[in-house]
């Protein structure tokens, strides 16, 4: 059974960086530290094991969904489609079960007519049915066997794009990990062969103030502010709230969606959300630090 281990508050690292500018850089009232991330990173692998034949793509570069990334070294298996392309185009056992049938056909036709004459006994006739019968069924057979071939050939297509890795989606390539002549395992987890990013739409997540909960809804936009080299002022929409309220720090997460077509801003970008009428720390760290009440003495010992 798979376990995962969680920290206490369960934050990932850009909620605990967050945490961190929150306590160490002042912001402007109503402004919020944020974090833009990508849409989704997903670690390529390939579904088979096999040697790697040619990589296409390298560290940077962007991609495009059904890009072919790489292609694992499929002799085999293009020798294997071949085969089954050419079984399920011959027509040879077809033709002749056709042609056996028209044959039994005409015979039964001829002895019905002998038979009626009494010129032939009624035992060559009842043969001649059954040849007729017979003949039938191998041509059943044969294009079944036809459909089975058809089948096969589907089957061996498959295996065959097994070996071509193409992208899921639009995106960059920030890790490559393999190279030609390196061995695709594909029961080995920890080893992908590629890293890539999808940049097209970004996150950007932030931490509020519980004081913000109420304020804000799906749909709505509000500004984000990258901080340098990007600069500048931009719109995103609030895409989830989360439902749980951390405790110890008095925040909760939120996530924007800012869209990135042209891929100007690179992911991993700290910055900042404006949220009217919230101020920073305003139910949140700043909240939990105020001083308490000192303990009432114990009562004395009698």
């Amino acid at each position: 059974m798979n376990t995962i281990t969680r920290s206490p508050l369960s934050l990932r690292p850009w909620a605990a960086a967050l945490l961190g500018m929150a306590a160490a850089a002042p912001a402007l009232a109503g402004e919020h530290d944020c974090v833009l991330e990508p849409r989704m990173t997903v670690d390529v692998r390939a579904p088979v094991e096999g040697l790697i034949e040619q990589v296409f793509v390298d560290r940077g570069d962007r991609i495009r969904a059904g890009q072919t990334l790489l292609v694992l070294d499929s002799g085999l298996e293009k020798a294997n489609f071949e085969q089954a392309k050419y079984r399920a185009t011959m027509v040879g056992a077809v033709k002749s079960g056709e042609s056996r049938v028209e044959y039994a056909g005409v015979k039964l036709q001829r002895r019905e007519k002998l038979a009626d004459g009494q010129f032939v006994s009624l035992q060559d006739r009842d043969e001649a049915a059954a040849e007729k019968r017979l003949a039938e069924a191998e041509l059943v057979q044969a294009r079944e066997n036809q459909r089975v071939a058809a089948l096969e050939q589907v089957r061996a297509a498959e295996q065959l794009r097994l070996r071509t890795i193409k992208s899921p989606f639009n995106g960059v390539v920030t890790e490559r990990m393999a190279h030609p002549g390196d061995l695709a395992d594909n029961r080995d987890i920890r080893k992908p062969l590629l890293r890539i990013a999808d940049v097209s739409v970004l996150h950007v997540e932030a931490l509020l103030p519980v004081a913000a909960y109420r304020k804000l809804q799906p749909g709505q936009a509000l500004e984000v502010l990258p901080d340098a080299p990007v600069g500048g002022k931009l719109s995103a929409r609030v895409k989830t709230l989360d439902p749980v309220i951390d405790v110890g720090s008095g925040t909760f997460r939120v996530r924007l969606e800012l869209p990135n077509a042209d891929l100007r801003l690179p992911a991993g970008l700290t910055c900042r959300v404006e949220v009217p009428g919230v101020d920073k720390g305003a139910g949140g760290l700043a909240a939990r630090s105020r001083p308490t009440a000192p303990a009432a003495p114990a009562a004395a010992a009698r």
